[in-house]
């Protein structure tokens, strides 16, 4: 018999309204989740440290605060602080296998939801991997649990998440010295045959103006279209140089925070074997899912970014909707329950993601990035080079898979996250196929690194600890 009937891994917007639901519709549900408290990466510490931070994070920031105490509400188990390393379907379901505190355990589930959100893209360019260089989403974390404010920053990239980082570090009083947009007029162009339907969800982009307008009457300079990045430095960040308007220019900087928009983390959607597919809107893999965001393994689904990157209303809203299925599926509520109650969720679902084609066409990553220059380091666990890259493929590695017989790249620590949308770039590239054909590391557990004490614990399991969530 299972230990639960159904278990959720993340507790960002997606897995805390799926627990919270589910709950509410009678399942017994576990919630597992990296964090001492809920909330992931959106809401990071939105009910301890970041709520005396309102002000400066903005009140879309503390709608978290709703839906950690909704889950706190309710007799979920939330399990923090836990790494999920490995994953098992079955024909009874699921088996998860976790460490915390120093020790790993299992636990059953009659069902899965995967709410493991995104990732930031990759942005390999030279000097990327000096000390002062963070992702913007790593200096917003930096904000929200410890209100610290990078010194001397300046903002590279493009995508929503750069404009909102501007936006909080001007409230916060210590505005970046610039913003250097790798997005241009051109983009915009692009982008607007599909402003149309993008107006379903008004209420977001409405929110994106004002960001921008507040970016401007903090007259932070701005540079658009930016071209041929390369940060400089020697044993930390000292400036970073572009082109932008027919000129080279430079930086001085302390501090430099990248971004070119965020992927679904596909780590474990893959070790479960799931289908994926290439999705050629956000240049990234994700995992097949239907209207409910149920895979293609019967009992497992993957909602919020993990399933496709449409932000946070969007993964709240899809988080609902896989539990309501999953509650349906094991015979706790009727299908006419499941289809009234999924009602407004999926209008709201359907609103955000009418957005997204329009966010995406208008700052997309340039091709530097995608396909970096031979000398830019692209595997940073293990310091390999594009150039190394494309002289595998061109000895005969044909696959992310076949290239690790070549060399350790995907093999570090962090196993492939870092790395793996820019080999399959770059094998695409050197071998003149569709990054689909090339396709992705296989992911196998340990998802995360693990101890020999921690192994050794599966021995005698310890159970798991029910906490309620701050």
């Amino acid at each position: 018999m299972a230990d639960v009937d159904l278990a959720i891994v993340g507790a960002g917007p997606a897995g805390l309204a799926a627990a919270a639901t589910a709950a509410e519709a009678g399942l017994d549900v576990a919630l597992l989740d990296e964090q001492p408290q809920g909330g992931g990466q959106i809401f990071r510490a939105v009910t301890v440290g970041g709520a005396a931070r309102g002000d400066i994070l903005g009140t879309d920031y503390l709608e978290g605060a709703k839906l950690v105490s909704a889950v706190a509400a309710t007799n979920v188990r939330h399990i923090t602080s836990t790494t999920v390393w490995e994953l098992e379907h079955g024909a009874d379901g699921v088996t998860l296998t976790y460490s915390r505190g120093g020790s790993a355990a299992a636990l059953s589930a009659r069902s899965l939801i995967l709410a493991t959100g995104a990732l930031e893209r990759p942005v390999p360019l030279p000097g990327w991997t000096l000390p002062g260089v963070l992702t913007a989403g790593a200096g917003q974390i930096l904000l929200k649990v410890a209100g610290v404010v990078p010194a001397r920053a300046v903002l590279a990239g493009t995508g929503p998440l750069l404009y909102l980082l501007g936006a909080q570090l001007v409230r916060a009083g210590r505005p970046p010295l610039a913003l250097v947009d790798t997005g241009g007029i051109a983009d915009l162009a692009a982008a607007a045959p599909r402003l149309p339907a993008a107006l379903r969800g008004w209420r977001t982009l409405t929110k994106g103006l004002g960001l921008l307008a507040r970016l401007r009457r903090a007259r932070l300079p701005h540079y658009r279209a930016a071209r041929d990045l390369v940060i400089e430095g020697t044993d930390r960040v000292e400036a970073i140089r572009f082109s932008s308007g027919g000129r080279t220019r430079r930086l001085d900087c302390d501090t430099v925070l990248l971004h070119q928009g965020v992927v679904p983390d596909t780590q474990a959607s893959r070790s479960l074997g799931l289908d994926h597919v290439w999705d050629e809107q956000q240049l990234c893999f994700r995992p097949v899912t239907d209207a409910w965001g149920e895979s293609s393994a019967a009992g497992v689904f993957v909602a919020g970014d993990g399933a496709g990157i449409a932000g946070a209303a969007a993964a709240e809203a899809a988080g609902r909707l896989a539990a309501l299925a999953a509650a349906h599926r094991l015979a706790a509520i009727d299908r006419g329950e499941r289809d009234r109650r999924a009602a407004a969720p999926r209008r709201k679902l359907a609103a955000e993601r009418a957005l997204r084609p329009f966010l995406d066409a208008a700052s997309p990553p340039p091709l530097a990035i995608l396909r970096p220059a031979d000398e830019t380091i692209v595997c940073r666990c293990e310091e390999i080079t594009a150039g190394t890259v494309r002289a595998w493929a061109r000895q005969g590695a044909v696959g992310p898979n076949q290239l690790k017989a070549f060399g350790r790249c995907g093999m570090g620590p962090c196993q492939g996250r870092y790395c793996g949308l820019t080999v399959t770039a770059l094998l695409a590239e050197v071998h003149a196929r569709h990054p689909a054909e090339i396709g992705a590391f296989r992911i196998r557990p340990p998802l995360k690194p693990v101890t020999l004490g921690e192994l050794a614990a599966l021995a005698t399991p310890a159970p798991p600890v029910a906490e309620p969530t701050p």
